[in-house]
């Protein structure tokens, strides 16, 4: 279903569940080591990727956010 979206939003998305794994293992996962430096870039990236979505078409926004918000019928 991402794949419909543009790419900046797609990107959001996608970026967002993996940053999200990552703060779950960064929060229950008492052996993980998490360099700054990983830290840093991933703060760069989710910047990018929250400009990059805020550059996108408003329709293409709001279609997102009701996809993220309402159950998916089949």
């Amino acid at each position: 279903m991402m794949r419909r979206f543009p790419k900046p939003i797609a990107d959001f998305a996608n970026l967002f569940v993996t940053m999200q794994i990552k703060r779950h293992t960064a929060d229950y996962d008492p052996f993980a080591n998490i360099a700054k430096s990983i830290v840093m870039n991933d703060i760069w990236l989710v910047s990018q990727a929250i400009e990059d979505f805020a550059g996108a078409a408003t329709k293409d926004r709001r279609a997102f956010c009701v996809y993220v918000l309402l159950k998916e019928r089949t």
